[in-house]
């Protein structure tokens, strides 16, 4: 009999790890909140040689190279639009930049004839047993699965339930962000242009996909909000807040909120939990290790759902063994690109205007942002085992593999 797993999420960690564990033979279900996959959201990238590793064994890679944006160059100016500092596509785009739609509509195509997914529904209580863990759900009449993971996000409502409140492990970092559509009424180019004073950062350009679209982005400086995470018209008043009394486009930008379909807003946090494990459940992606932006949170979730997946299949059933492995090998690494996202607000939006001034001049030199982008690529780096052909889920034959040279990044 296949082990029975349940993933909660689909966005990419959950998608992702579906994909690994169907090749192996497991029976696995995916349910998301969302009443189907969440288009929109700010382009993602992948960089250096493990990011594309794990991308070309699932089969994925050239696919995903064709549906690349090219990168989003990125410039800043001042409240008279002066030019104060310009980023080429390759420092925010890495090897590979593609929409967050697009991968999660590729992600969920390959992994949906081996998966179950379920839209418009939650999680309410896990109880594991001796055998499994029987999961209730908000719609849908409970069930039984052999393994549990929450790969939901920063936010995770597995994590939540298994293993305490969000604020034992959720730390704002802050800053709040917020992304949404508007007509390309201006005919913007490809690529950011933002007004950048200190504490504030408010950019606009063209959806690559479709010229006639464009994405606002904003980031500002601010403590802890409260606010209910589903109630959009009081986050669209709280960017009003922010942004008051700004020029340049910031007034024409403001005044498309109350048109826009849909609004991203957060803060700027981290996760950190001591354990991504407890009994048959476990963490993966933000939900263990999250970044708000910055934190390399994309590539890191589809290198984390390689992993699991493959000591899940390695295990014999000895789901702790897994669990313990996955953890051992990925934590160090996933800190190290979470790091990024520390830096982030004050990277795209420094408090003061000496901050502003000394990165405007540093990042203007092009040594600098060589420097940054290898800096970029170490992070992402860390020895992979070549999992190979995997044993299929109950199978009684295992192997422990051990890291490859050909899966080592730079």
């Amino acid at each position: 009999m296949s082990t029975k797993v349940l993933i909660s999420g689909a966005s990419i960690a959950g998608p992702a790890l579906a994909h690994w564990l169907g090749r192996y033979g497991f029976e696995v279900t995916v349910v998301e909140l969302a009443p189907g996959l969440r288009d929109g959201g700010q382009d993602v990238d992948f960089r250096g040689r493990t990011h594309l590793t794990v991308l070309e064994r699932m089969g994925v890679l050239e696919e995903l190279r064709t549906l690349g944006t090219g990168g989003s160059p990125m410039t800043f100016v001042g409240p008279g639009g002066r030019r104060l500092l310009h980023l080429p596509a390759e420092f925010a785009g890495g090897d590979v930049e593609v929409p967050r739609g697009e991968l999660a509509r590729l992600l969920h195509r390959h992994s949906s004839a081996r998966a179950e997914y379920v839209f418009g529904d939650s999680i309410t209580a896990l109880d594991e047993t001796p055998g499994g863990v029987r999961v209730t759900f908000r719609h849908g009449a409970p069930r039984e699965f052999d393994l549990v993971i929450g790969a939901d996000g920063l936010h995770s409502n597995v994590r939540r339930l298994a293993f305490g409140p969000e604020q034992r492990y959720v730390r704002h970092l802050g800053y709040y962000a917020a992304t949404w559509q508007l007509p390309n009424d201006l005919g913007l180019p490809v690529g950011a242009v933002g007004l950048n004073v200190p504490g504030r950062l408010m950019s606009v350009g063209a959806a690559h996909r479709d010229p006639g679209l464009a994405g606002a982005f904003c980031l500002f400086a601010s403590p802890e909000l409260r606010y209910d995470r589903h109630d959009q018209a009081r986050q669209k008043a709280l960017v009003r807040a922010a942004f008051a009394g700004l020029g340049w486009r910031v007034p024409q930008l403001l005044e498309s909120l109350d048109a826009a379909p849909e609004l991203y807003f957060d803060s700027i946090s981290r996760a950190d939990v001591p354990a991504w494990s407890t009994g048959r459940i476990a963490l993966i992606g933000d939900a263990a290790c999250g970044a708000t932006i910055g934190g390399m949170g994309t590539g890191t979730a589809v290198v984390a759902a390689y992993v699991l997946a493959g000591e899940l299949a390695g295990a014999r059933g000895d789901h702790r063994a897994a669990f313990e492995r996955y953890e051992k090998l990925l934590r160090g690494y996933a800190r190290g690109c979470q790091k990024g996202g520390d830096r982030t607000g004050p990277f795209l939006a420094p408090r003061t205007a000496t901050g502003l001034r000394f990165r405007n001049g540093l990042l203007n030199r092009r040594w600098a942002l060589e420097k940054m982008l290898e800096l970029g690529r170490q992070v992402s780096s860390v020895d992979l085992p070549d999992y190979g052909r995997a044993p299929s889920a109950g199978s009684a034959t295992t192997r422990r593999p051990g890291p490859t040279s050909g899966a080592t990044a730079s």
